[in-house]
């Protein structure tokens, strides 16, 4: 048998696993985003190339030159 909570409050999220692992259920969490995998993954990709130096930075100015 699944059975699936819906808009469980943060706080009694700790009560709710420990409950669970006291009764043996096992426990999947599912976190559910707007966003495509591949667009976070570009994201993601996008702001590490600039911490690793791979950005190019563009005057206020030249904008739109």
């Amino acid at each position: 048998m699944n059975i699936k909570l819906k808009k469980v409050q943060q706080k009694h999220l700790p009560l709710l696993i420990e409950l669970a692992k006291s009764l043996h259920i096992e426990i999947e969490e599912e976190t559910v985003t707007p966003y495509k995998k591949e667009f976070v993954a570009k994201i993601l990709k996008g702001e590490k190339d600039l911490k690793d130096g791979k950005g190019v930075t563009i005057a206020l100015e030249d904008l739109w030159k």
